[in-house]
């Protein structure tokens, strides 16, 4: 059988070797330490924007003790982008909050601003003003930052930011991660730097991200004895996993640009196949291009669909996967509240993710493009 093509697999570097073995020699495997310091200051400094932040165990983590941070309680309201992980909604229910789902606009394939408003005046009516509004930048693709914020700021609600997909995209030069109220990052096997596991809350009020700490350090009172007056949480970053974060760190604009010049391949290598599309920067957009990710229009591709690729390229050892599953089709969403259209379904029925990872071989893409273009010409 060929070699596996995986569809995104971690990364290491140069130095993030050095970074674990200084760890080990100081014997600073623990919970904390100086590189879960430093591996924070790191991000303030790369995402700019005057910005505080906390790294915990995970990017859902982070999204849990934003909600409580906010204050989102027992039958509150949040608004989330339905196309997304269910790991952007889970923490909504942890809070035992109501999700509200809205549809995605057909240019960058997140949150619709329209969809959005038209969720908050119908919410306002019936006397449930949200509490929070969660846009996602999907595959690293930022969303339209600009109107979701304005809609937030002409209705008071707090956006909590999840770029979890999308460290180093940018809208106007502004990192993403840094537009909302409070953000969360993700560093994921997966992502487009890693830590094994692990993510990150950003906050422009430190007195956020210095609650945040608090609860994911088991909120432990300032006493000589274990004394607590708040429920807490075990969820911050060990200093191991920092140490991999900084060493990663040092190479994420490599791996930017690396991940930018797997999507321009396929770009040009399936460019003349109609029925084939791929989702364009807006102007004054800078997406990381975590995955690549292509629409398949069984109408003008011959029949071909979307799962015809994705089963071809699995015959020949090739991971992807279709886009994300929308939120409000899901089972365990099912009976919450909707708002927009169908273009999230469709994104769904039509969408494929490619091999996007910064490791892959000039060779390794051929073959990913050779087996869609057999199937495609079949």
């Amino acid at each position: 059988m060929n070699s596996k093509i995986w569809l995104s697999s971690p990364h290491m570097g140069s130095n993030e070797r050095n970074f674990v073995n200084e760890t080990f020699d100081s014997n600073w495997v623990a919970p904390l330490g100086p590189n879960v310091d430093g591996f924070e200051k790191d991000l303030e400094q790369y995402l700019g924007q005057d910005v505080y932040v906390s790294v915990l165990s995970a990017g859902t983590a982070a999204l849990h003790l934003a909600l409580i941070v906010l204050g989102v309680e027992m039958d509150d309201e949040v608004i989330c982008q339905s196309i997304t992980f269910s790991a952007s909604a889970n923490p909504i229910r942890y809070q035992h909050a109501t999700p509200v789902f809205v549809d995605s606009e057909s240019e960058t394939w997140n949150m619709d601003p329209n969809a959005l408003e038209d969720a908050i005046k119908h919410r306002k009516a019936k006397g449930k003003m949200p509490k929070a509004i969660i846009p996602v930048h999907l595959y690293g693709m930022p969303a339209k930052m600009e109107d979701i914020i304005a809609i937030a700021e002409k209705y008071e609600i707090p956006i909590v930011e999840d770029a979890a997909e999308a460290l180093g995209s940018t809208i106007n030069r502004v990192m993403c991660g840094t537009f909302g109220e409070l953000s969360i990052l993700s560093f994921n096997g997966n992502k487009i730097i890693t830590t094994s596991g692990g993510g990150a809350l950003v906050a422009k009020n430190k007195q956020y991200t210095d609650k945040a700490t608090f609860l994911a350090t088991q909120a432990r009172d300032p006493a000589p004895h274990y004394q607590h007056s708040k429920i807490g949480y075990n969820y911050r970053m060990s200093n191991i996993c920092a140490a991999i974060g900084r060493g990663q760190m040092e190479v994420l604009p490599a791996r930017i640009e690396q991940r930018r010049k797997n999507f321009e391949f396929y770009k040009t290598a399936l460019k003349d196949f109609p029925g084939i599309a791929f989702v364009e920067e807006p102007e004054g957009y800078f997406s990381n291009r975590w995955l690549t990710t292509i629409l398949v229009d069984p109408t003008k591709s011959g029949g071909i669909t979307r799962e015809d690729i994705r089963l071809a390229l699995l015959e020949e050892n090739i991971e992807s996967r279709p886009l994300w599953k929308p939120m409000h089709l899901q089972p365990v969403f099912k009976d919450f509240p909707y708002y927009g259209g169908n273009i999230s379904e469709n994104l769904f029925e039509n969408g494929l993710c490619l091999p996007s990872g910064s490791n892959l071989e000039e060779r390794e893409l051929e073959r990913v493009v050779d087996k869609m273009t057999q199937t495609i010409r079949k």
